[in-house]
């Protein structure tokens, strides 16, 4: 865009912004009252009166009904709910989020000769949160009982209109670090003072304008206060449009409808906070072993030649390659369910698919939301209605209905005709695109919600709503309208092609979804979208990662060597190196832009060659991190201060992450560098390369370190045991392999670490029904200076488990002028199995440890 449109735009939104659609209603509006409060041990209910209000936005609800409540399931959440005490009001459905019901009360006004009190509290003595109802004029606040610490402290100024809600919370600018409030692209991962994130999942074409709203919503934050790291979460559980805006002292909610409907998670900690919000929004789904192998795509393979093509490519090189992909390229005029008769037709794709599986490979493709008008089914309960007709849009194929996965119909016909395709080609894994929903048609306003009395900043810009999408006015099953549902579409459809999979497949899904919402990772995988080739990019790529951890959404990742613009060699092997630490890992590039697969240029090869290597070698690690966050919503990638949280200079990192508790990754972030400039918290880190002890610091510090030719820096952290296989050019060989253990001792001689496996395609992962085994590693110092390692076999149902071996443990960090002796099962070792070099490091070969078996190793140090 050029300077002269640059200033259009710029005008454009400062006349918008004088008209009433923007800005806020707090100088003329005083709030409510509260006439009535009524509680018990576990709840708080209040009735709230209008006090003065204005015309501004529309006019106000005058009685309003506040219900608070401990959740006795567990007690580390609170939720707080306000809604209109005589009219019902559009919720997120509980089939989306399922949670206990809280009904309405209705609290009688009290006389007028007795006084309220002017504060009445809700306390638990099992529960961290405190919550406080205060009365003149009213208010809440949410505070930490083993503290005193305010959480959240709202204004007196509440408003409540039909179709415009606000609120505000002082925050302690000082001492609060936030996190969340996405999907936008930032730059940086904790939020900005004076940053506005609007939340209305858009198809906004690029992903890389910063701070604008893109594909998924998520009014979620953490919250990290300073001195000491104690976190807490908050959530709005609200599907409606919505601004927030982010003071640094005060947080604004300006909301387009629904309810306000607050949820409080207690942590203390960074990873108990992710824990209680995906125990309430659902966990993260298992994901199939395969999926953490690399994907490879392009919009533009012309036809399954180029696919054979790219697939030789990859082995000649001896790069891995675990997934074949394929964009729209694939279909019969951009049609859903439908080959290509002459470029994809079924008697050449489904041979070369077959070939895939028979080589361990596997193959994905695309899908959009939308069924072209001359091949849909005549039900008038499958598609999105319209002005009393089914909708019609426009997208790739032309004039098109919209599935309504909201419909039990809708979401049937999704499942059966992914079940059909099937039988044709027998896909892996789906991937759901342009499911905000995006529309190439500009629909004519039809009634009132199409033009709401405030306008939030869509695309940054004040857009309309129905900007690029289906209009508002549409509705869903039960006369829903799009107005309340919209950002649910993309949550819809993933659910239903999730449950579409499972169905056909009876195996373990893998969905890709472009559009999210709260709750999403219960269904699928997400990238951060249309991204570009540029290095801000690839540094931004970190921050949504990290933000998508939090989300409860942990396997993500970024179009690696982006997908518009052409790459660069140097950024493509920087990105490779970068990316093969991305939980999901997949190169996808546009058809205008040079080919960039990896064995193309000689200096991407090599970093593919090397940091793949890396990757494969962690699958058991990594694997075993996916049934962390299965089970605990764990982020597999996670910032600095989730392990590390009373390190204040923690907050700000977002150039390096921890790949689970174990790995500090610190990449090459800039062209031409030589060296990297990171950040070491306290205690031991070593070289995953070398296993030599790079930085031993007592206190947190930072590092220059040599910018790696082909590799991004990696660092085992003091304290883990790491299990690992060989690696291969796909998931299934790498995990034939040799079980190894790699030990990296902390100052005082310890270390745990944790091994999953399954066969890493059953529908459940750890749970009653499948078969698994869970093993825990220690390693602990002795009395006389000398160190013991022992396996404790949690469960044990998987029968693999019981033939697999460990071949080899590498002690770093240990302590000992000579050579150790070692003793395996009191048995002890031949000198042949035993390698020590002066830097701490020992390697002990010749093992055959059982993985489903105790076992115990002891290194008596040499005086």
């Amino acid at each position: 865009m050029g300077s002269s449109d640059a200033n259009h735009v710029a005008l454009f939104v400062f006349l918008v912004c004088l008209l009433p659609h923007c800005g806020s209603t707090k100088q003329q509006h005083a709030g409510y009252a509260v006439v009535s409060v009524a509680g018990s041990r576990s709840r708080l209910s209040a009735g709230l009166k209008l006090v003065g209000g204005t015309a501004m936005f529309g006019p106000d609800v005058k009685r309003l009904s506040l219900s608070a409540r401990q959740v006795m399931e567990t007690d580390s959440r609170l939720h707080v709910r306000i809604t209109d005490a005589d009219h019902a009001r559009w919720e997120v459905p509980q089939d989306i989020i399922p949670r206990p019901a809280l009904q309405d009360v209705l609290v009688e006004p009290t006389a007028r000769n007795s006084a309220l009190p002017s504060s009445r509290t809700l306390s638990s003595a099992s529960s961290d949160l405190t919550f406080t109802i205060h009365t003149a004029p009213f208010r809440f606040t949410v505070s930490r009982r083993s503290t005193g610490d305010v959480l959240f402290d709202t204004s007196a100024t509440l408003v409540f209109k039909d179709r415009y809600l606000e609120v505000t919370s002082a925050l302690p600018a000082g001492r609060s670090s936030l996190y969340g409030l996405g999907e936008h692209t930032k730059r940086k991962f904790r939020l900005r003072h004076n940053d506005t994130f609007t939340l209305w999942n858009e198809d906004l074409g690029r992903s890389d304008q910063l701070d604008l709203n893109l594909y998924g919503s998520h009014p979620f934050y953490m919250d990290v206060r300073s001195p000491g790291g104690t976190a807490h979460g908050v959530l709005l559980l609200n599907s409606n449009g919505m601004d927030i805006h982010y003071g640094g002292s005060s947080i604004t909610y300006k909301v387009i409808g629904g309810v306000l409907d607050f949820y409080f998670f207690a942590g203390p900690s960074p990873l108990a906070v992710v824990d209680q919000y995906t125990q309430f929004i659902g966990r993260p789904a298992p994901m199939p072993y395969w999926s953490f192998g690399y994907h490879q795509c392009r919009y533009g393979y012309k036809n399954v030649e180029a696919l054979e093509g790219v697939v030789a490519g990859y082995a000649k090189a001896k790069i891995p390659l675990e997934a074949m992909w394929t964009d729209i390229d694939y279909m019969d005029g951009y049609q859903d369910f439908t080959l290509d008769p002459v470029n994809y037709p079924a008697k050449r794709l489904r041979p070369f698919v077959d070939r895939l599986h028979s080589n361990g490979q596997k193959y994905v493709v695309i899908l959009d939301p939308e069924i072209k008008m001359t091949a849909a089914p005549n039900d008038k309960d499958v598609f999105l209605k319209w002005n009393g007709s089914t909708l019609v849009g426009e997208v790739w194929p032309g004039e098109v209905y919209f599935p309504d996965f909201m419909s039990p119909r809708g979401a049937e016909y999704w499942e059966r005709k992914i079940s059909e395709f099937r039988r044709t080609i027998p896909v892996d894994g789906l991937w759901c695109d342009m499911n905000e929903p995006a529309n190439f048609r500009d629909m004519p306003p039809l009634n009132a919600l199409d033009d709401p009395p405030y306008r939030i900043n869509n695309a940054g810009a004040h857009r309309d709503i129905n900007n690029h999408s289906v209009p508002v006015s549409a509705t869903h099953y039960n006369g829903v309208s799009e107005y309340d549902a919209h950002n649910l579409f993309g949550f819809l459809e993933a659910r239903a092609t999730h449950d579409g999979l499972l169905r056909d497949t009876k195996r373990r899904p893998f969905v890709l979804s472009r559009s999210t919402f709260v709750g999403s990772g219960r269904y699928a995988a997400h990238w951060t979208g249309d991204n570009d080739a540029r290095w801000d990019e690839m540094r931004h790529s970190i921050n949504t990662i990290l933000s998508f951890g939090l989300f409860g959404i942990p396997m993500i990742g970024s179009d690696i060597c982006g997908f518009t613009g052409n790459s660069s060699q140097e950024l493509c092997s920087r990105w490779i190196q970068l990316g093969a630490f991305y939980p999901f890992m997949r190169g996808h590039s546009e058809k205008k832009t040079i080919r960039r697969e990896f064995y193309l240029w000689e200096s991407t090869a090599r970093s593919a060659r090397k940091s793949f290597g890396t990757r494969y070698r962690l699958l058991p690690y990594i694997y075993t991190l996916m049934y962390e966050a299965h089970t605990t919503g764990a982020p597999m990638v996670r910032p600095l201060f989730f392990s590390y949280p009373h390190d204040a200079n923690t907050y700000g990192v977002d150039m390096q992450f921890l790949f689970g508790p174990g790995l500090l990754v610190s990449p090459v972030m800039e062209p031409g560098a030589r060296t990297v400039d990171a950040y070491f918290p306290a205690g031991r880190w070593f070289s995953i390369y070398d296993y030599s002890l790079a930085v031993s610091t007592r206190t947190g510090k930072r590092v220059t370190l040599p910018a790696l030719a082909d590799a991004a820096n990696v660092h085992v952290a003091g304290g883990s045991i790491l299990p690992l296989q060989q690696p291969a050019l796909t998931t299934s060989r790498a995990r034939q392999t040799e079980f190894r253990l790699l030990v990296a001792l902390a100052e005082n001689g310890t270390a745990k670490g944790e091994l999953f496996l399954d066969d890493g395609e059953s529908p459940e992962m750890g749970g009653a029904r499948s078969k698994w085994t869970l093993v825990r590693f220690s390693c602990d110092k002795e009395s006389r200076g000398g160190i013991t390692m022992r396996s404790h076999v949690v469960h044990n149902t998987y029968a693999p488990s019981r033939k697999l071996a460990i071949g080899k443990v590498v002690f770093m960090g240990l302590q000992s002028p000579a050579a150790p002796k070692v003793y395996v099962n009191s048995v002890q070792l031949k000198a042949a199995g035993i390698m020590y070099r002066r830097n701490g490091v020992l390697t002990v070969s010749g093992l055959s440890l059982v993985v489903g078996e105790k076992f115990e190793i002891n290194v008596v140090m040499s005086h």
